[in-house]
């Protein structure tokens, strides 16, 4: 196990970020044209999941890592671990985003803590947004973000609802140019995306890498449609990596009012799943 130094990372609990972006007509087209038809045509003019494509971290290329991260030691803490990504997270909808106006991300480091996984030592980082809009607070979210040592992913067996047909909604087929195009959206310049080479080779993943916000982005809408409005609460975490090529299955399964959603591949290994609520 790889020692952390928990009390060097310790100055940064408690490090603030503020980020002021306006949320434009042409953000929204753009979202739309990515995500197509699993959009929920109930949510509104403002469509679910496009706060994370607001207010972003513009860093510049020479303040890159090789990986196409941010360098670390700024917002976030140095953690000694070469491979970083999105554990999961929970988002309360608070009052609607509205086209045209200014939107305030202020985010806070909330805790570190790290862990002993199957592949090695975690360390985990709890990230608190808020999103304001108009004097309102719109969404609170709480982001948990894991870094890990970089090893091959291990074989998975395929779940016994592999082909549930009484949960499945939809499907698609992720492909280079949608991860394109949600990296783009979100200004994500980390390699696994889009340089397969890279993904493969350094990182030892299989393929390309779906990103976790846009899984996340497409149970948000897939909640949305069994309550129609937006899900007060949608709690989600990230399971295993869902590499290209492959189908992504989308499924739900719960009552009216609140419910699991879930993405799996097209050999039933689920890769992302969540918990909806109206209140």
């Amino acid at each position: 196990m790889s020692e952390i130094d928990l009390d060097a990372l310790a100055p940064w609990l408690g490090r603030t970020e503020t980020k002021e972006d306006v949320l434009t007509h042409g953000l929204i087209d753009k979202f739309r044209a990515t995500f197509g038809p699993h959009l929920c045509g109930g949510a509104g003019d403002v469509p679910l999941g496009i706060h994370w494509c607001i207010a972003l971290d513009t860093v510049p290329a020479a303040a890159l890592s090789d990986d196409g991260h941010a360098a670390r030691g700024g917002f976030l803490p140095p953690v000694p671990l070469p491979a970083r990504m999105w554990a999961g997270g929970d988002v309360t909808h608070l009052t609607p985003l509205k086209i045209g106006e200014a939107v305030t991300r202020r985010s806070v480091i909330g805790d570190i803590t790290a862990k002993q996984g199957r592949s090695g030592t975690l360390v985990f980082v709890t990230v608190e947004h808020e999103y304001s809009s108009g004097g309102r607070l719109c969404i609170r979210e709480k982001q948990s973000i894991v870094y890990r040592e970089i090893s091959a992913p291990r074989p998975v067996k395929n779940a016994p609802d592999a082909s549930d047909p009484t949960t499945l909604r939809s499907s698609l087929a992720p492909d280079p140019v949608l991860l394109f195009r949600y990296s783009a959206l979100t200004f994500n310049a980390h390699r696994i995306h889009y340089d397969h080479v890279y993904a493969t080779e350094t990182e030892a993943y299989s393929g390309l890498v779906v990103h976790g916000p846009l899984q996340a982005t497409l149970l948000l809408n897939l909640a949305a449609e069994a309550l129609k409005p937006s899900p007060h609460r949608f709690s989600f975490r990230g399971l295993a990596p869902l590499t290209l090529p492959c189908e992504l299955q989308l499924h739900r399964e719960g009552a009216e009012t609140s419910g699991t959603v879930w993405c799996q591949d097209q050999n039933g290994l689920r890769s992302f799943t969540a918990e909806y609520a109206a209140d």
